[in-house]
């Protein structure tokens, strides 16, 4: 909401200048406009990730809470996806710090491929990333992850005449307008899933269970088909 507000106020303000006096070319106007793109620049550069062009780790929490609130207000679940490249230490011991950053920055964009526009892919920190999907079931967040995790194992970088492959893990869950944690709790909650992919052998999705549907028993089933 605050985004939506924000562009509309920017809309509107683009719309407003015009030279006082009615010139076709107004200097003041000019240099008003250059100042607003620089500001629109170093914006982008306050949320953005340089290495990865992913948001940063600051755009993720402010993100993930307005998220949380829409979530309650709107009473439609929404999704976090958190990723780890596997065993990165490695990639980087193996083939230099420079790769690693290679490697980063290939399944980042990858991941900004992979995502609707209305996601929020962000760097988390150093090799993790993380994915928030706002108005998106748990199936179809799994479903996704599952999707990046094939992609980064396709994955193939040349270094030193060599090809390397990498592997992800993932961790999803869901956070229902019925919830009370806050984004602390439920980021924590996310990355207890990431964990556990890590512990059972990496390169999969762990995921909070799905919701078990209503059972309708025998007598309930008689009542609808007998009213």
């Amino acid at each position: 909401m605050r985004t939506q507000l924000s562009d509309d106020k920017t809309q509107s303000d683009q719309q407003e200048l015009s030279c006082p006096v009615g010139e076709r070319e107004c200097s003041v106007i000019s240099e008003l406009e250059r100042v607003r793109q620089e500001i629109a620049a170093l914006q982008a550069l306050v949320r953005t990730d340089e290495l990865t062009g992913l948001y940063n780790y600051r755009h993720f929490l402010d993100s993930l809470e307005l998220e949380l609130e829409r979530a309650r207000r709107s009473g439609q679940a929404m999704t976090l996806i958190m990723l780890d490249l596997d065993h990165f230490k490695a990639v980087n011991d193996n083939w230099g710090h420079e790769f690693g950053n290679i490697v980063l920055a290939a399944v980042s964009k990858l991941l900004r491929e992979t995502v609707r526009r209305v996601d929020i892919p962000c760097r988390f920190g150093g090799e993790e990333l993380a994915v928030i999907l706002p108005g998106t079931t748990l199936n179809a967040a799994v479903k996704l992850a599952n999707r990046l995790c094939d992609k980064i194992r396709a994955l193939a970088l040349e270094t030193q005449g060599q090809s390397v492959s990498i592997t992800s893990s993932f961790g999803v869950d869901v956070y229902n307008p019925t919830d009370t944690d806050n984004v602390s709790q439920f980021v924590r909650r996310t990355d207890s899933w990431l964990l556990q992919a890590k512990e059972q052998g990496r390169d999969r999705v762990c995921h909070a269970p799905y919701p078990k549907e209503a059972s309708v028993s025998q007598d309930e089933r008689d009542m609808l088909l007998n009213g």
